[in-house]
């Protein structure tokens, strides 16, 4: 039993647990501390990102930090004070209109509460014994989502860590289904993670496919398919990094069954468009995959991490049942215990399916469509202020919410100089993208809460930083 505080020569009393009885109690004075550190960090930034370049934040950071693994602890409230005040003064900061570079989205409030129950109680997700209710909650929501993709009785999905993780489960499967000698298919538009996948399971390596107009033409994929031995693994995109461009995914599922190929969708960004009656005919024919990527740290509003793979049936996730008899041991699957091993290539996994689930039942489905409908109805607007102005050109309208555009006239060299330079001094995170052989500024809108003044600031803040 530890002595009273401040006995001589008696140890300090042990910190307090998040979980337990008094984690809430313990959990919550510290919570005050964090959100005040929070919005004062927030508001000495003053901006979407911290000004001065790499340099100046990482000496901002040591000078706050200090000695990082201090002799003698400083206490919970003075740690939590400066680390968090010091990550939000330096963050990139997806809740602010103007910081719009990557698929980077902010998190919803309930999304980020759920997930702080999530690390109080830190179940893993490799045992039932380590998670009851959250391996249920997890099964629950990842039927309904994968069946809400599919439409079919017994369709599925896996939790994963984003895209990547969900694409490369999609190859790996289709290669146990096929062997070793599977040939991966891809649009040179596919995510980056595809053709990995295909080194990283030492397959032959992926034949990436021209995407001259930005997305997959069905005529090139089947003169491939034509001469490529089976098997073969089609990968089409469903909202592509670059420009958020879709695949004309049902002329490619046509392809596939003609060429008998399998075919994998990666729909990390563009497939919660299924849920918006606006949008989702854009997203004809992505039922007919073999297996989806889904990612909803994207048009989701999730914190990182949040993807899915779906499947059309459970049974097409055999291949990944795995035994060790610590944590599913023969007999107690045999007596009803659930077998979570199969469910991941990782042992211990979060339950991210915890604040998906707080999500959908906050918002339901009428609620995450009119986010959606929203995002997209900004880059519209935001697309239409680019294409009157004398002083930009648009590469096209968005299909998604990213709007490629650049300052004219210019060259590439002057446009990346801006981009840096609007980085620099913290005032727009904007990314870049090449297309038709030009180098483009780009603007990836995922916050619901920007408004047509948000745009109109940006573009007035381009329009000084490229005065002729």
């Amino acid at each position: 039993m530890n002595a009273p505080p401040g006995t001589p020569g008696t140890p300090a009393p042990l910190p307090p647990l998040a979980g337990g009885p008094g984690g809430a109690d313990a959990l919550r004075p510290l919570l005050d501390t964090v959100l005040d550190a929070l919005r004062t960090g927030t508001a000495a930034r003053r901006g979407p990102l911290p000004a001065g370049g790499p340099d100046a934040v990482a000496a901002r950071v040591t000078a706050a930090l200090g000695d990082v693994l201090p002799e003698h602890g400083t206490g919970d409230h003075e740690a939590l004070r400066t680390l968090v005040h010091t990550l939000a003064a330096g963050a990139a900061d997806p809740a602010d209109p103007l910081c719009a570079a990557h698929l980077h989205c902010p998190p919803l409030a309930v999304a980020a509460a759920a997930d702080l129950a999530v690390s109080a109680l830190n179940p893993s997700l490799d045992s039932w014994d380590q998670a009851p209710a959250a391996s249920a909650i997890e099964a629950l929501l990842t039927r309904t989502l994968a069946t809400e993709l599919y439409g079919t009785p017994h369709a599925d999905a896996l939790v994963t860590t984003g895209g990547t993780e969900a694409n490369q489960l999609a190859v790996l499967l289709a290669r146990e289904r096929h062997g070793p000698r599977l040939t991966v298919l891809h649009g040179a538009n596919a995510h980056h993670s595809v053709p990995r996948a295909a080194w990283l399971l030492g397959l032959p390596p992926a034949q990436p496919l021209p995407t001259p107009t930005g997305t997959l033409d069905p005529a090139r994929l089947d003169e491939a398919l034509a001469r490529t031995p089976r098997p073969v693994l089609v990968t089409a995109t469903a909202g592509t990094t670059d420009a958020g461009l879709i695949d004309p995914l049902d002329a490619i599922a046509d392809l596939c069954d003609h060429h008998r190929a399998e075919l994998h969708i990666d729909a990390a960004y563009g497939g919660l468009l299924t849920l918006s009656p606006r949008h989702r005919h854009k997203l004809q024919g992505l039922h007919r995959a073999h297996s989806i990527t889904l990612d909803l740290h994207k048009l989701g509003w999730q914190p990182v991490a949040a993807g899915l793979i779906a499947v059309p049936d459970t049974a097409l996730l055999a291949p990944l049942a795995h035994q060790a008899d610590y944590l599913n041991a023969t007999d107690d699957t045999e007596a009803g215990l659930p077998d979570l091993l199969g469910r991941s290539l990782r042992t211990t996994r979060r339950p991210d399916a915890l604040k998906i689930a707080a999500t959908l039942r906050s918002l339901g489905r009428d609620g995450l469509t009119r986010l959606i409908d929203h995002t997209c109805a900004a880059a519209h607007h935001l697309a239409e202020l680019l294409d009157a102005h004398p002083r930009f050109e648009l590469h096209s309208a968005p299909t998604l919410t990213t709007v490629l555009f650049r300052p004219t006239p210019t060259d590439d060299d002057q446009l990346a100089t801006l981009r840096r330079t609007l980085l620099l001094d913290g005032s727009a995170v904007l990314g870049r993208a090449t297309a038709d052989g030009r180098l483009w500024l780009k603007a990836t809108l995922l916050n619901p809460h920007t408004t047509a003044g948000d745009l109109d600031t940006l573009v007035t803040l381009l329009e000084g930083r490229t005065q002729p």
